[in-house]
């Protein structure tokens, strides 16, 4: 069992930025593959950002290219989401995933194991 917790959404003027924290339970963490999906009202959720297990390896979805950048810090067991030049359409809950198996990064939501219970970030025009 995995336990994720997201922090660091909010309120942010268009233009701004966010950085979004996922703390994952587990020690051995730094061998999982780890993503990033949103959720919008009334829409369904949608792939943001992977990484690999190394942290070598990333991949975004086109929407959010050249504005968001994914990491992770094995010592602290932790993935983030720095998301800059924020824009309306952006406006979500954005929810982390681990998948327990695996060396590459991974988009499909079905990909993934253990959640987080997601964070809500809002961005106002």
């Amino acid at each position: 069992q995995v336990q994720l917790v997201e922090s660091g959404g909010g309120l942010v003027q268009a233009g701004g930025s966010l950085r979004l924290s996922c703390a994952a339970s587990r020690r051995t963490f730094s061998s999982y593959a780890m993503g990033w999906f949103r959720q919008a009202p009334g829409k369904e959720r949608e792939f943001v950002a992977a990484i690999n297990w190394s942290g070598d390896n990333t991949y975004y979805a086109n929407s959010v290219k050249g504005r968001f950048t994914i990491s992770r810090d094995g010592a602290e067991n932790t993935v983030y989401l720095q998301m800059n030049s924020l824009k309306p359409e952006d406006t979500a809950v954005y929810y982390c995933a681990v998948r327990l198996r695996g060396r590459s990064y991974y988009t499909a939501s079905d990909d993934y194991d253990y959640w987080g219970q997601g964070t809500q970030v809002t961005v106002s025009s």
